[in-house]
C-alpha cells in the first residue's frame, strides 16, 4: 500500500492505493493521523479510488483511524468508495460507522456544513 496525502481547503485528504492489508501499514497509517492531530489538522479524508483490496485488517486500520481522529474531536471520512469496499462496508455494518462519499470535494464540503 502506497499513502499520499495532500491538503484541501480545510481538511487533509490521505490517498491510499494499492492493496490494504493492515500490517506494517497500520503503524504508517497510525503515525501520521497523529502527526497531523500534533499539527492540529483534523479533518482527514481517506480517498479510497487507488485501493484495489482490502482485507479485514485493512478494515480494522480504517476503524483504528477513526477512533483516534474522533478522541481528538476530529473527522475521518471516506471517499471514492468503490463497490467491493462498499459491500465489505454494509457486511460488516459499518457503513453505519463511517461517513462515505463519492468523492473528495463532496467529503470536503461536508466538513463545511
Amino acid at each position: 500500500m502506497k499513502i499520499k496525502t495532500y491538503e484541501k481547503y480545510n481538511a487533509v485528504v490521505i490517498e491510499l492505493k494499492g492493496d490494504v492489508m493492515g500490517g506494517d501499514d497500520t503503524k504508517e497509517f497510525n503515525q501520521l493521523l497523529h502527526k497531523l492531530i500534533d499539527e492540529g489538522k483534523k479533518n482527514v479524508i481517506v480517498d479510497l479510488s487507488g485501493v484495489k483490496f482490502m482485507n479485514s485488517s485493512g478494515l480494522g486500520m480504517l476503524i483504528s483511524g477513526l477512533t483516534t481522529m474522533k478522541k481528538e474531536n476530529g473527522n475521518l471520512k471516506l471517499a471514492n468508495v468503490g463497490d467491493k469496499i462498499e459491500s465489505l462496508l454494509i457486511i460488516t455494518k459499518l457503513i453505519t460507522i463511517f461517513e462515505t462519499y463519492n468523492s473528495v470535494d463532496e467529503a470536503v464540503k461536508s466538513l463545511g456544513e
